[in-house]
């Protein structure tokens, strides 16, 4: 069995980077579930689900079930078992030690900022030209800036005030999501299904490959509130419930709205489809009452989408700020908790920062050659946030095996109930990973064809010269904050597992 500090009493204020005189107790019960629904349920996600059509929704529910359930189950015992500021990082932190863990959290948290300048806000722009109001050019691009950085601003100001706009948000997400499905089910009552074709609804290996790495980028998450475990009223009791419940809307606001895109867009621009295009087709049951209704869906779609990238700044600039703090990331500075609001202000400023060079770049890369080498990048550099999984599970297998700590909640089955959930939580992991480093491979090993020019615009050669060359980028930047943030930090603990002893 093995502890971190037998027999020791709480850790010193700032010990594994944590400034707990900083840290205001702030989120209940409720606040977890809305924050989960706030940064899991993705708007992009539900759009793509859908545009595989019945088999997509098929594949989503079967991934959903095989998937989802056991991630929630796993990261609530471990969440609950270790409510400590930082959440990932510390559990990495204390399996692997502080090297393995500044990587973890390198992965998990540069997909966010990359992803909310360079995906998220065009979203959010497009939705805003087209049903708000009309912009071009610099217009769009402001509109766009201004989304990334109030993004951040929710997530600098104290949680006791951000998590309010945070649960907004939560609220405009379900009413978008709601007002979807209800419509459509109205939609199709009035006017039947666009003539879904449901005996394409048997499943293929081909679709579920292509359906896969989405639908595992759609369903992870459910950790990331407890970034700011020490920052909850009760985590030990909070957060396996709000996780329960949580997954529980998730999955229901995942399938719920791909089906009904799927009954309301017609099969042959499925791919196409978005949420809003399919509450536009909706919304025609209101009659003129559709304009001005598609206007407050719109504005309500684009804080839902402003709200989602500002969630997860709050919890990835929590574990980076961790981090920092405790030697692992460059310098201590990016690891501070404002005094007045509580918040790694710096760390979030970074993050405004790495989202706003992406916007540029998203912006200007737009033609040819050049804007198919920015996609091959964007992508890869939002898929870390699931390759981080592949050393933040093991660690928690490993802690699971060999941490012999009071567990407030735990999984049907115990140890061998958790270890075998967390396995097949991984090898979804691993598939969804190769996937999406190495896409067409599985695809040539079951004899199924994958254009790849066509896929990506570049050569497979090029694609992973750019895949691997941005994957080496974030490592090389992991270690060389640890080595420089170790230099200026006094020695840690080693990691827990390094300390292990056995029972007789």
């Amino acid at each position: 069995m093995i502890h971190e500090h037998p027999g020791a009493p709480e850790p010193a204020a700032a010990t594994h980077g944590v400034q707990r005189s900083r840290l205001v107790k702030t989120l209940r019960r409720g606040d977890i579930v809305l924050f989960i629904v706030a940064a899991v349920i993705s708007a992009d996600s539900i759009a793509v689900l859908a545009s595989g059509g019945p088999e997509g929704l098929v594949w989503s529910a079967f991934i959903g079930v095989a998937f989802l359930i056991p991630s929630a189950f796993v990261f609530a015992e471990t969440s609950s078992t270790y409510p400590e500021e930082g959440g990932p990082y510390q559990w990495v932190r204390r399996a692997f030690g502080k090297t393995w863990a500044s990587v973890a959290v390198m992965l998990y948290w540069i997909t966010n900022p990359i992803w909310l300048g360079g995906s998220l806000a065009f979203i959010a722009g497009a939705v805003w030209s087209e049903y708000v109001f009309p912009t071009s050019g610099v217009g769009d691009f402001v509109v766009k800036l201004v989304f990334v950085w109030v993004a951040i601003l929710l997530a600098i100001v104290s949680l006791k005030r951000g998590k309010v706009l945070i649960n907004v948000g939560a609220y405009a997400k379900l009413f978008v999501l709601l007002s979807l499905t209800v419509t459509a089910l109205v939609h199709v009552a009035q006017h039947g299904a666009a003539g879904v074709d449901w005996s394409a609804a048997k499943p293929t290996a081909a679709g579920f490959l292509a359906i896969v790495p989405v639908a595992l980028f759609a369903f992870v998450g459910f950790e990331a509130p407890s970034a700011a475990s020490e920052e909850m009223h009760d985590p030990q009791r909070d957060t396996p419930v709000a996780i329960a419940r949580g997954a529980g809307i998730t999955l229901l606001a995942y399938l719920a709205p791909v089906l009904a895109i799927i009954l309301v867009t017609p099969a042959d621009r499925s791919a196409d489809a978005g949420v809003m295009q399919a509450i536009g087709q909706s919304y025609t049951v209101f009659g003129p009452a559709a304009g001005p209704l598609l206007t407050i869906t719109g504005l309500a779609f684009v804080y839902a989408l402003m709200t989602q990238g500002s969630a997860w700044m709050i919890a990835t600039d929590r574990m980076q700020a961790v981090a920092a703090g405790d030697g692992a990331f460059f310098t201590a500075k990016l690891g501070e908790f404002s005094r007045r609001l509580g918040t790694p202000v710096r760390m979030n400023v970074l993050s405004g920062l790495v989202g706003t060079v992406f916007l540029v770049a998203a912006t200007l890369l737009v033609h040819g050659t050049a804007a198919a080498v920015f996609g091959v990048v964007l992508t890869q550099a939002v898929s870390t946030l699931l390759i981080s999984y592949v050393v933040i599970v093991p660690a928690m297998i490993r802690l699971r095996r060999v941490d012999d700590v009071p567990r407030p909640y735990q999984v049907p089955g115990g140890r061998n109930g958790y270890t075998a959930m967390a396995v097949v939580v991984y090898a979804f992991i691993l598939l969804g990973s190769i996937a999406a480093v190495v896409p067409g491979v599985l695809e040539a090993v079951l004899g199924i064809d994958y254009d790849f020019l066509d896929e990506w615009g570049v050569s497979r050669g090029s694609f992973e010269v750019f895949t691997v060359g941005t994957l080496v980028v974030v490592v090389v930047a992991a270690l060389a904050g640890r080595v420089v943030g170790g230099a200026a930090a006094p020695a840690g603990e080693p990691p827990v597992v390094a300390r292990e002893t056995t029972r007789s």
